[in-house]
């Protein structure tokens, strides 16, 4: 049989719904976190569909990871990460992560990965966020306060 549309899954969103705005926070809050520690608008990455993720190639490099680059990762369920990039069989090197809240303030963030890359000794790995999103309208008021409307 032949659909004029194709069919759609209960977990991606219909464009035009409030998928759309959350996306539109999500890249706002991105950009300013961006901002926040210095990685151009090139630099990042970020996506809102089934999961709601970012990430932003950073330019520092720890201090006993000399040769590999950072990353800086964020995900609604964990919140902001510094990890070593990897390469697909490698298992994930996360350094540290930020607690607290799950979309602290963009100047919080970048106090972070400053902490985290000037550290000479051991690196805490953290905790994830104690302050979830209940959902998706919650993640959005909570970036839209971080950010302010765009």
């Amino acid at each position: 049989m032949l659909l004029s549309k194709p069919e759609s899954h209960a977990y991606l969103p219909d464009e035009g719904d409030d998928h759309q705005l959350l996306r539109h926070a999500l890249e706002g809050y991105v950009r300013a976190v961006a901002a926040a520690v210095g990685v151009p608008r090139e630099g990042t990455s970020f996506e809102a569909t089934d999961t709601v993720t970012a990430y932003l190639g950073l330019s520092r490099r720890a201090p006993q990871y000399p040769g590999r680059d950072l990353m800086l990762v964020w995900s609604a369920r964990q919140g902001w990460a510094v990890s070593v990039e990897t390469h697909p069989a490698e298992v994930p090197l996360v350094l540290s992560r930020l607690g607290g809240d799950v979309v602290p303030a963009p100047e919080a963030v970048g106090r972070f990965v400053t902490e985290v890359v000037s550290r000479t000794g051991g690196v805490p790995l953290g905790v994830p966020p104690a302050r979830v999103a209940v959902d998706d309208e919650d993640l959005v008021a909570r970036m839209l306060l971080r950010t302010g409307p765009t």
